[in-house]
């Protein structure tokens, strides 16, 4: 296993253990081949854990296994806070109380805002003391390490990396997603301020893996140097020194194995111009099916009235490479969940966009259609939700 250090030389498995996708029997997490994957990761040199409180049975079923096998001083251990179901300096507390409780811990070594969306979020956390509440939580050991994940922008993600003294950060970044979201220019940003970043979605959820269209494959299978499909978006993003550790939802013996072996033996830089061709090809055979030629360089922003365009534009382009449900997430995640909304729906056609639009792409346009298929039913509800959460 190849490690990377931290902000404070704390030595970290390139690899990480992603724990939102445990086995599962009837609905429930299958312990008995969660414990045996999770033993064989640890065995193997993985020892960053990532986890959340929302995700179902997963703080407990992690804080089991580990304190059955007497191994929580081999690993580290990171969750997030749902800052959005939080509305009080005494529900931090509680909150936090049972998340320790449920990882059977007196510490968390990497504790981050869970998808922290907005400068304006992060100041209504602070309004409620959430700054006092860390230092405290950290002067006491209770917290070793703070960060936030995050989806968005990279402008949105760099302001909000100037926000606070954050120790590390997580961000959704494979060679799909190098110019959307947080995308490079986020990870350098990031890397230059000393502030190690942690990759989720380096598969984009299994897609660049299962879904992808045969003339990607094609590619693949005649390059000279072979690699699975997987093992190519992992090499890709290693091959960054920027990147710390990267996240996979490990949840077979088969697929542990592999990702081990790939992260035992990936040195940086060992990917040179033909490899970074190739991917471009692959890159260009995925997006045949996009809808908007948009790359995400950012030259139509800001808009002046808060519409996040790029977001807009990979959601929409998504929704029709990958289905309509990863379409919408993405959408929601970049557009709605947000005090003041960056929806599509925003856009009064001032043409601003267009002019400083590299790709000469008919902005306005496709705003509307994007509108049309993302901002239906489901989305006005979850938005309405949203801003009522905002209110406290």
């Amino acid at each position: 296993m190849n490690y990377r250090t931290d902000k404070y030389g704390n030595r970290l498995s390139i690899l990480g253990f992603g724990c939102m996708r445990f086995p599962r029997k009837l609905g429930m997490i299958d312990m008995k081949e969660t414990e045996r994957e999770i033993m064989t990761a640890i065995k193997n040199g993985v020892n960053y854990f990532d986890t959340a409180y929302i995700y179902p049975g997963s703080e407990a079923a992690l804080g089991e296994i580990l304190h059955k096998n007497r191994v929580r001083n081999k690993v580290y251990i990171a969750t997030k806070l749902p800052h959005y179901l939080i509305k009080s300096r005494e529900g931090l507390d509680k909150l936090f109380n049972e998340e320790l409780r449920r990882l059977r811990t007196d510490h968390i070594d990497y504790y981050l805002m869970h998808m922290l969306t907005d400068v304006a979020t992060w100041e209504r956390l602070k309004a409620m003391g959430i700054v006092e509440w860390l230092a405290e939580k950290k002067k006491s050991g209770a917290i070793r390490q703070v960060g936030f994940s995050y989806h968005g922008n990279s402008s949105m993600f760099c302001q909000l990396i100037d926000a606070y003294d954050w120790d590390f950060c997580q961000i959704q970044y494979n060679y799909m997603d190098e110019h959307s979201q947080a995308g490079r220019r986020g990870l350098r940003y990031a890397h230059k301020k000393g502030i190690p970043v942690v990759i989720m979605e380096p598969l984009r959820g299994g897609k660049l893996v299962k879904n992808l269209p045969e003339t990607a494959k094609r590619i693949f299978r005649s390059y000279k140097v072979k690699h699975t499909p997987a093992g190519w978006a992992f090499r890709w993003l290693w091959n960054q020194p920027e990147v710390t550790v990267v996240l996979s939802g490990m949840n077979s013996d088969a697929m542990i194995r592999e990702n081990i072996r790939t992260a035992s033996t990936v040195k940086v830089g060992e990917l040179g111009p033909a490899e970074e061709a190739m991917l471009k090809r692959v890159v260009k055979a995925i997006n045949a099916k996009m809808k908007v030629p948009c790359t995400g360089c950012g030259y139509c922003s800001p808009c002046p009235k808060n519409v996040d365009i790029p977001g807009t534009f990979a959601a929409y382009n998504r929704r029709y490479q990958e289905g309509k449900f990863w379409g919408l997430v993405d959408y929601f995640m970049c557009t709605g969940l947000r005090k003041n909304s960056t929806a599509a729906s925003n856009c009064i056609s001032c043409g601003k966009c267009e002019r400083h639009c590299p790709q000469h792409i008919e902005i306005r346009k496709h705003l509307k259609a994007a509108e049309k298929e993302l901002e239906g039913p489901i989305y006005k509800i979850a938005r309405k939700v949203v801003t009522w959460f905002a209110k406290f």
